[in-house]
C-alpha cells in the first residue's frame, strides 16, 4: 500500500491552491479493516442526513511508519488475500492514534472509492 501526501500548491496565474502531486509517505505492509457498518440515516424535511462516514476503515501499520495527517490518501497497491481492494483509496480522518503500549499503529479513514474499476 501506498501513504501519499498531497501539499498543496499555488497556481501563480489564479491565485488559488490546488493538490500537488502525491508525495509518497510509506510504501509497504499494512492492514485495512471495516470498523462498522453504515452510519444512522436520519430524514429531516424530506432530505436524506447521514449522521457519520458510511465508510469508515481502520488501517493498521508498523510504528516505525511516519504519522499520517488529515488529508492525507491511502491507496492499495498490492493485496494478497482479497485483490478487490486494489486501487481503492481512503481519506485520513485524523491524525494516527500513538499509545504507549502500541504494538501497531491505528490510523482512521474514510473511503473515496467511487467505482470498483470494473
Amino acid at each position: 500500500m501506498d501513504l501519499p501526501c498531497r501539499e498543496p500548491v499555488l497556481d501563480p496565474d489564479s491565485g488559488e491552491y490546488h493538490p500537488g502531486p502525491d508525495q509518497i509517505l510509506y510504501t509497504g505492509a499494512g492492514a485495512i479493516f471495516s470498523a462498522g457498518g453504515p452510519g444512522l440515516v436520519l430524514s429531516l424535511e424530506g432530505q436524506a442526513y447521514v449522521d457519520d462516514t458510511r465508510n469508515r476503515y481502520r488501517l493498521l501499520t508498523p510504528l516505525d511508519v511516519p504519522l499520517a495527517s488529515r488529508a492525507d490518501r491511502v491507496r492499495v497497491t498490492v493485496a494478497t488475500q482479497d485483490l478487490g481492494l486494489i486501487n481503492r483509496v481512503w481519506r485520513v480522518m485524523d491524525i494516527s492514534d500513538a499509545n504507549s503500549l502500541a504494538v501497531v499503529r491505528t490510523t482512521w479513514l474514510d473511503e473515496v472509492t467511487q467505482t470498483t474499476g470494473a
